[in-house]
């Protein structure tokens, strides 16, 4: 640790008591990791770096405390949720202080249409919330443990999506943030004001609290069907996804992917399996559109924790069990486009092994391409060849801000002077892009 670490460390015990502050050699090691293992990429990189301490606030004035001591010593901060973001975002790269979010959790205010949560707030602890009031959330993760601050700085989409479209687009009617200055407080934001601190990975400021924006509660089902091919039920997820009222999610793998999911009687091996969270008014819809398509209906399930089993089997989840199966071997990009449905022989050709995991969202879907890995320049080298397809990608394998980079780092010259905030994260100005990314977000 330099003096100035251990300076901040002092003073931090002495505002937040000893059991808020580690040095602890495997508490920081914990917290200096993330999900990045899902990238062979940035595997092939780990460490990228250590805490000097972990600090650990209860509440949003907390953390205020905890940025306006840190700048005050000139120690980087790193925030961090529950450590399930993918990508390297939450790894602190020039070491200092790894700001833990994880205990700053709980609901401060239940409104009509809205919900105002600590940030390290699980969203399923949002979700019970809002349920409880007659409502839902808009959105939440295939992680639903993930925390609303962690997700708000560095998740795109999830369950919900496909009607409103990503966290950036109305998902947060207002935050209070923490600047990066001697003097930090909460500073309160809402609406386009609040927008520039989404999906910036905290290199503008820190995300203390959130209001997210709600809607009456919908009885959802769980259907789970499965077909001979994946062909067939590529067939039928544009439609079940256009049905009305939207679908929370609806999601479809090979039988090669499905085979690697946990064992369920509804997800039968050897099948191609789709899964949909669907109001109950669609049911009969759905079920006639997979038995056109020559499918089957395996169940259909009641009850929050079934939708919440559902959404933990979409998105980047399938390729985890994937990756799970066969340690070391897939990798995988984001994909989206009707290319997808309508050329995946093309689709899956452009690497080797490759298999497609698909969402239905809102104008075009989404999906996970894994494939074989062999080097970053063979992942690489295969963005031109899907975009001359039609399927526009993105590159997950690196940790840099790539959403909004220039506002960011306009605003981040008031927000953040000394660069502080999540540091090597936001590309310096004249910085080369980085390969395929910013093509779907």
């Amino acid at each position: 640790m330099t003096s100035n670490t251990d300076a901040l460390a002092t003073e931090l015990r002495e505002l937040l008591g000893d059991k808020a502050v580690t040095t602890e050699l495997r508490a920081r090691e914990k917290a200096s990791i993330d999900g990045a293992y899902l990238s062979p990429i940035l595997m092939a990189q780990l460490p990228l770096g250590l805490a000097d301490l972990v600090v650990f606030p209860t509440n949003a004035e907390q953390i205020a405390t905890v940025v306006g001591a840190a700048v005050r010593h000139h120690v980087p901060i790193t925030p961090r949720g529950k450590g399930t973001g993918n990508y390297g975002q939450g790894i602190p790269m020039q070491g200092g202080v790894v700001l833990d979010m994880s205990k700053a959790r709980g609901v401060v205010e239940v409104g009509d249409g809205f919900i105002t949560v600590e940030a390290g707030t699980p969203m399923v602890m949002i979700e019970q919330a809002a349920n409880a009031a007659g409502q839902q959330i808009l959105m939440y993760p295939s992680t639903a443990q993930s925390s609303i601050g962690g997700f708000l700085s560095g998740g795109s989409g999830g369950t919900g999506s496909i009607k409103h479209g990503s966290n950036h687009t109305g998902f947060v009617t207002a935050l209070d943030v923490v600047h990066a200055v001697p003097d930090a407080q909460l500073i309160h934001v809402e609406g386009e004001a609040a927008e520039p601190y989404v999906h910036t990975y905290g290199t503008l400021g820190i995300i203390a609290r959130a209001t997210l924006q709600l809607e009456p509660l919908q009885n959802w089902r769980g259907l789970y069907a499965s077909f001979d091919t994946f062909e067939a039920a590529l067939s039928v997820i544009r439609e079940i996804g256009d049905l009305e009222p939207t679908p929370r999610l609806v999601s479809a793998d090979l039988p090669v992917l499905a085979n690697a999911l946990p064992d369920d009687a509804a997800i039968p091996k050897d099948r191609s399996s789709l899964r949909a969270i669907l109001d109950e008014s669609t049911i009969e819809a759905a079920t006639a559109l997979i038995f056109g398509a020559g499918g089957r209906i395996e169940d259909v399930r009641e009850g929050p924790q079934a939708s919440m089993k559902i959404s933990m089997l979409s998105y980047n989840h399938p390729i985890e069990w994937l990756q799970k199966s066969d340690p070391g071997k897939y990798f995988h990009i984001e994909v989206a486009g009707h290319a997808l449905v309508e050329r995946i022989d093309e689709v899956h050709a452009v690497y080797n092994g490759g298999m497609l995991h698909i969402e239905a969202q809102h104008g075009r879907p989404i999906g996970m391409l894994a494939g074989i890995y062999e080097s970053p320049e063979q992942v690489y080298a295969g963005f031109a060849a899907l975009e001359a397809i039609g399927v526009g990608s993105h590159n997950p394998h690196h940790w840099e801000v790539d959403h909004e980079v220039e506002r960011t780092r306009r605003l981040a010259q008031d927000t953040d002077p000394e660069g502080l905030l999540n540091p090597g994260k936001l590309p310096p100005e004249g910085a080369e892009a980085v390969a395929g990314a910013g093509k779907v977000t």
